[in-house]
């Protein structure tokens, strides 16, 4: 199926949040939502903290039902993903943007927010690889500027020890807690003090 792709252009306030600075999509995207679910969308953009639980629901709902029409279109699943974000429901989040990488390996914005998602949850090292693949993606110098923002968010995070998971965190944690226990053990008693 050969799709015609054309220019768009999503600008927000909120650092972050920009889907794209340029990023072809198909021309029939406007026709995939409604504009009661584009007006959302463009809510979600400026400030996620506006839409109301119920109104997050509806979203995703809706933009469930356009991703199940046109499930070849990986831009809808990015939109998904990030309404889940929204939402709370990392997992689903997850499974949709990692689904959007695997159907567009080349479209920068499904690799950046994928790349983000992994961030927030503190999965660095997956994260800092979506991240700079991304970075090698960008068609702009907005797309490279929030790519290289988002890496050194990701460095920060890394040089600090701020990860999710493995032994190594469990292991230095348990070897603290046994240290001090050590130190608090070696103290002397004082005796007979009020």
């Amino acid at each position: 199926m050969n799709i015609a792709t054309r220019e768009i252009e999503i600008e927000t306030d909120a650092p972050g949040l920009m889907i794209a600075g340029r990023e072809s999509v198909p021309a029939e995207f406007g026709r995939m939502l409604n504009s009661d679910t584009t007006l959302q969308v463009h809510r979600m953009f400026r400030d996620p903290r506006v839409l109301e639980a119920p109104e997050r629901a509806q979203l995703v709902a809706q933009l469930r039902s356009a991703v199940d029409l046109h499930p070849e279109v990986a831009e809808l699943r990015v939109l998904l993903g990030m309404a889940l974000c929204v939402d709370l429901q990392a997992q689903q989040a997850m499974e949709e943007l990692r689904v959007a990488v695997e159907q567009a390996p080349d479209c920068f914005i499904a690799r950046l927010k994928y790349g983000e998602l992994l961030m927030r949850l503190r999965i660095c090292q997956p994260a800092a690889e979506e991240t700079h693949k991304a970075a090698q993606l960008a068609a702009n110098a907005a797309q490279s500027e929030m790519a290289r923002r988002q890496a050194a968010t990701i460095r920060t995070m890394l040089r600090e020890g701020i990860e999710r998971g493995g032994y190594a965190g469990l292991l230095s944690k348990m070897l603290r807690l046994n240290r001090r226990s050590k130190e608090q053990s070696t103290l002397p008693a004082l005796v007979g003090t009020k």
